[in-house]
């Protein structure tokens, strides 16, 4: 039985997850498995910072177009921080290894619209390039923008549930997490330890 805290987290850890890892499996539930896409997703939140849908894009010829006309139920799973914590980390012999990680599971209902398209190409191009010396635009792509927004279409998902997994060395005792977040290699893992067990750090 998992433990209990590993399923404890707030609106602002699902936030932060979305906006690090924003490459999310979508699917359309009993389809086949071939239909499962890769595509980057925005959150849209509301004002107490609550996950309240999704936005993206896919190519018009992705199998999810026409199920989501037939059919809006998607499924959206986000893969956060990952890795193999060992006994060599943990710094005893005698603990079992293990495997860290964060992810998200949400169902919601998808729309697809043409008339979504543009805002969330550039909602997506903007939040990847912010912080960049020389931010991108859309508009550099001048002439070839008009052919490109035709080949693809947007989306938004109203999110109807959410649950998660935040399995970050909550269960490991003081000593074992101080060394994890001292040794483990893996900078954002060891960030997203430090996130999830910072009331044990104070």
């Amino acid at each position: 039985m998992m433990d209990p805290r590993f399923r404890q987290f707030g609106a602002d850890d699902v936030q932060r997850l979305i906006a690090e890892y924003p490459l999310a499996w979508v699917l359309s539930p009993g389809a086949p498995a071939a239909s499962a896409s890769l595509l980057p997703m925005l959150g849209t939140y509301d004002a107490d910072g609550m996950l309240t849908g999704l936005v993206g894009h896919m190519s018009r010829g992705n199998p999810l177009c026409a199920l989501f006309a037939a059919d809006p139920a998607a499924q959206f799973l986000f893969t956060g921080p990952q890795g193999y914590v060992s006994p060599e980390h943990a710094g005893r012999r005698r603990w079992g290894p293990t495997w860290n990680y964060a992810a998200l599971r949400i169902e919601a209902e998808v729309r697809v619209d043409a008339d979504l398209t543009a805002e969330a190409l550039d909602r997506l191009v903007e939040a990847c390039e912010r912080g960049r010396a020389q931010p991108w635009t859309v508009a550099e792509l001048q002439e070839r923008y008009t052919g490109m927004l035709g080949a693809i279409i947007g989306f938004e998902a109203r999110v109807t549930a959410l649950d998660g997994t935040f399995k970050l060395a909550q269960d490991e005792d003081g000593e074992v997490l101080d060394r994890l977040l001292e040794v483990h290699p893996d900078a954002p893992l060891r960030a997203w330890m430090e996130r999830m067990n910072k009331t044990r750090l104070t």
